[in-house]
């Protein structure tokens, strides 16, 4: 009888060891994706400085977007979007900064970047990577996605259309998708704003 009892006591241990170790498995990696998404760089700005992300965000939010000047809809839609919320929050976002990380430095040099970010709102700043291994480093950091596609005449990005949101800890809060609409940007951005 002792030896029965003492089968069930190890069992029901054992079931609970594993629902514990089940549960931080289907938990733990959302979490640590999470929190690895992101984190310090340093890359030269469309006016021509090097700029320290986290000397420039110190206790700011902020986002990240990852693009190209030569890109046909997605980029020049995404960065118009955020303009446009950037004017509607007002005061709110005035040192809310939204950094457009350039995925084809080959062609986005700074005075290309600069005519092209004249376009929107100032609050948006060109970054330029100065190497495809600076490149590739700081895309890993933010498990941003991109590649060259060749076209006939030339060639053109894959990249993803995400704006990556962080808090003033430069914690990632969030994503903003291509296809959100203006009301749930606003209230993403007034959440992270307020946070």
């Amino acid at each position: 009888m002792n030896t029965l009892k003492l089968i069930r006591w190890f069992a029901w241990g054992l079931i609970g060891v594993l629902s514990i170790a089940a549960a931080y498995l289907l938990l733990a990696p959302a979490d640590r994706v999470g929190a690895s998404i992101g984190g310090p760089f340093r890359m030269m700005a469309m006016t021509g400085q090097q700029l320290d992300l986290a000397a420039a965000e110190k206790n700011k939010p902020f986002a990240v977007f990852f693009g190209f000047t030569n890109c046909p809809d997605i980029c020049p839609t995404a960065m118009f979007e955020m303009s446009q919320v950037l004017q509607k929050l007002g005061p709110k976002a005035k040192d809310f900064h939204v950094y457009f990380v350039s995925v084809d430095p080959e062609r986005d040099t700074a005075e290309q970047l600069t005519l092209y970010i004249s376009a929107f709102d100032p609050r948006i700043i060109g970054l330029i990577p100065s190497s495809e291994a600076e490149l590739q480093a700081v895309a890993k950091q933010y498990r941003a996605f991109y590649r060259k596609v060749p076209t006939p005449s030339s060639y053109t990005m894959d990249h993803t259309a995400t704006t990556y949101l962080f808090d003033r800890k430069h914690e990632f809060f969030g994503t903003i998708a291509s296809d959100e609409n203006e009301t749930a940007r606003i209230a993403k951005l007034e959440r992270l704003l307020g946070k």
